[in-house]
């Protein structure tokens, strides 16, 4: 433990501020999304092009993890997350250029932006937990995921209402200038071990070497290797449940946008305790394997119960349902990352932990897609919820082999 950052709050300053980074993040994650019809009227964009602008974000992140190795050894965890807030900040400000293109860049800024809240948060979190509650405060800080979402939901349509979606920039920039001096003090101990001698040039980012570093030391330990696998398929589930979630509840359930949007915000909001509960859950047990195996069973069953979800269903069932869903389906991540953490070798924590979340952001991509191919195929949502129940056991499968 860094004496710098006090005995008895050692790991609580550490927290209070990788989840403040996350909070902040995943805010402007949601922010093109959340404002997204009020754009469709002023710039005439499709529903289809800011589901293509959701990718970019994605693609953004993903290049950061598989590249962005020697910029976290170089400048050390919180610069890289200062930096990072940066680049989606700048992101969003681009939301205000006219030109369809910016859009897509400021995407990729953003996604690049989150890209090292997993890696340098692990990083940060795994030297300063203590062992018996490593993953509950690796799920408290992925609470703040969900926690972004809902306050994105609640602050940017009413700053739209009042002012004009352009002051949802101005909101942004000001979020994100607070939390980079709010974590500032806790820089120069947490990142007083960066290697001053890594080079950031061009060739140290794109060297085959290192874009295939993450994914390398994944699958160098077995045990890192399941756990990254497994948290791979039950991305698969949860991206398809994130993905489909409204569109199914209108077309199968009948009911209406406003209803569907209640379930979906009721999912996102037991998102929060549901995570905290999970890791919560994983310390007591001092199992998180176990932990996941069973949310992998009950993710499947939870995804084979939307195949009974039909017209009729009385509304306190159905938010009843939903309100478990954000628990089984989606509250799992911080118990995965606290298990890469606690499986890696030290030395390529790093690595091993941007290497798991490729394949967690691999899942978010395959799961949306081949749900809408086999929809397609079908004509029915019965194939995609049994194939993405599937995955979400195989995960468990994944980890039953493990010791």
């Amino acid at each position: 433990m860094n004496p710098s950052l006090g005995t008895q709050q050692g790991w609580l300053r550490p927290l209070a501020a990788m989840l403040l980074v996350q909070v902040t993040s995943a805010f402007l994650s949601r922010l093109v999304p959340t404002i997204a019809p009020v754009l469709q009227d002023e710039r005439g964009i499709s529903e289809s092009l800011i589901g293509y602008l959701a990718g970019f974000a994605t693609i953004g992140s993903i290049v950061f993890l598989l590249a962005g190795g020697p910029m976290m050894r170089r400048l050390g965890p919180v610069r890289s997350l200062q930096w990072g807030l940066v680049a989606s900040g700048a992101g969003v400000a681009l939301i205000a250029a006219p030109q369809i293109a910016a859009l897509f860049v400021g995407m990729v800024l953003v996604g690049i932006g989150y890209g090292p809240s997993a890696p340098a948060g692990t990083d940060v979190l795994q030297r300063y937990a203590p062992a018996r509650h490593r993953s509950l405060i690796f799920s408290i800080k992925q609470a703040g995921v969900p926690l972004g979402g809902v306050i994105a939901g609640l602050a940017l349509p009413a700053i739209v209402t009042a002012f004009g979606w352009q002051y949802c920039l101005v909101f942004a920039a000001i979020v994100v200038a607070a939390c980079i001096l709010a974590v500032q003090p806790i820089r120069g101990s947490i990142d007083a071990g960066r290697d001053k001698s890594q080079t950031m040039s061009f060739s140290a980012f794109l060297s085959w070497s290192n874009i295939m570093a993450p994914l390398r030391t994944v699958f160098a330990t077995p045990a890192v290797a399941r756990i990254g696998m497994t948290g791979s398929t039950l991305a698969i589930t949860q991206g398809a449940w994130f993905a489909f979630m409204v569109t199914f509840l209108v077309s199968e359930a009948g009911l209406t946008l406003t209803q569907a949007g209640l379930l979906f915000a009721v999912m996102q909001a037991t998102g929060i305790p549901g995570r905290i509960l999970l890791g919560y859950i994983a310390d007591r047990a001092q199992s998180g394997r176990v932990t996941l195996m069973l949310v992998g069973i009950v993710s499947a069953l939870t995804s084979l119960g939307l195949v009974f979800v039909k017209p009729g269903l009385p509304m306190p069932l159905l938010i009843a349902f939903f309100a478990i869903a954000g628990v089984t389906v989606s509250s799992w991540n911080g118990v995965q990352l606290a298990e890469v953490a606690r499986l890696s070798p030290r030395e390529a924590l790093q690595d091993t932990s941007s290497g798991a979340t490729v394949l967690i952001f691999l899942g978010y991509v395959v799961g949306p897609a081949g749900f809408a191919l086999l929809q397609q195929l079908s004509g029915s949502y019965a194939p995609g919820l049994i194939a993405i129940a599937v995955f979400a056991l195989a995960g468990s499968a994944v980890l039953a082999k493990t010791r």
